[in-house]
């Protein structure tokens, strides 16, 4: 056997400390953080559903009693209000915020002059907090102060403005507000979409004699597809959760006409001291963002997939 026919083992090379530090950090600086996130959202929702599903009353009993606050919750009228306005608040607030901070991306993407003034000033609203809008939009809103007696005071004596007076229109001014806070939000990712699109694209339509409209429409649109759904879910989410701005505006009136689920859940564990009864609206509230949630993961999940076999 010749020397060349031995082989002798070699050691892996030790990791040095340092490298090995280097990789624990980011894992212990996250660590809390992350284990904070799946108590909040795993273990307090786990309990919350098992709450709906006993009897407690003011104080946690953990009487199972199935279905039955369920049952009471839907044959309540306030609730059925609440959750139809929910459906009603969340289609003409996504729709609406869409729309504008779509249109005045399109403007600013123009290059105007000021530009950065212009966003600064469509932004501002998404840096007030939904209790100062709601608190300064029930000014606005209010007969006696506001918009109308502005108006009557210049002349016009038949001007209504008194939105949050009427239980008919009341849910409107809630739309009204909410779609002034959110259309900076939704200007602001569009104009990324819109100045992310490849130049020669829209070169290659002007060359072939596509009108602006066109270009847009044709182009530049379908190219930022993907954003369109991703503001949509973050809104959506936003309208599930809504409660200062109602808190602020209308407190839910007048009568039960502007109650949403967030106002109820809080009506029912606070002030009315139904804990049961309270975890299971928190628990369809948790379903109507379930709803929206999972489809958009398992779309972006295979997204993500698709575009990986694609290379």
């Amino acid at each position: 056997m010749s020397t060349h026919d031995l082989t002798v083992p070699v050691a892996p090379p030790a990791t040095p400390w340092r490298e090995r530090l280097g990789t624990m950090v980011p894992i212990l600086v996250l660590a809390p953080s992350l284990a904070a996130s799946f108590i909040y959202v795993f273990v307090f929702t786990i309990w919350t559903l098992y709450l709906s599903l006993s009897n407690s009353s003011l104080m946690p009993t953990y009487l199972f009693v199935g279905l039955d606050n369920y049952a009471s919750l839907w044959a309540n009228r306030r609730w059925n209000i609440a959750y139809t306005n929910l459906f009603l608040f969340s289609g003409f607030y996504i729709v609406g915020s869409m729309a504008i901070g779509l249109l005045l991306a399109i403007l600013i993407d123009q290059r105007v002059r000021g530009e950065a003034v212009w966003r600064t000033i469509f932004l501002y609203p998404l840096a007030v907090s939904f209790i100062v809008t709601g608190t300064v939009w029930s000014w606005l809103y209010n007969p006696v102060d506001g918009i109308q007696a502005f108006v009557r005071g210049l002349g016009w004596a038949d001007f209504s403005f008194a939105l949050t007076a009427n239980r008919n229109t009341a849910i409107y001014a809630v739309i009204i507000t909410g779609i002034w806070q959110s259309s900076g939000f939704a200007m602001a990712l569009f104009l990324a979409g819109l100045r992310s699109v490849d130049p020669d694209l829209v070169k290659a339509a002007q060359i072939d004699g596509a009108s602006v409209s066109r270009t847009y429409r044709k182009v530049i649109l379908p190219t930022i597809a993907p954003i369109f759904l991703a503001v949509a879910v973050i809104q959506i989410q936003f309208a599930i959760k809504t409660f200062d701005l109602v808190a602020a505006l209308t407190r839910g009136g007048p009568g039960v006409s502007t109650t949403f689920p967030a106002i109820y859940v809080y009506d029912l564990m606070f002030q009315r001291g139904q804990i049961g009864e309270g975890a299971a609206a928190a628990m369809m509230m948790l379903a109507a963002l379930a709803v929206v949630l999972v489809p958009y993961s398992l779309w972006i999940v295979w997204r993500r997939r698709a575009e990986g076999r694609n290379g």
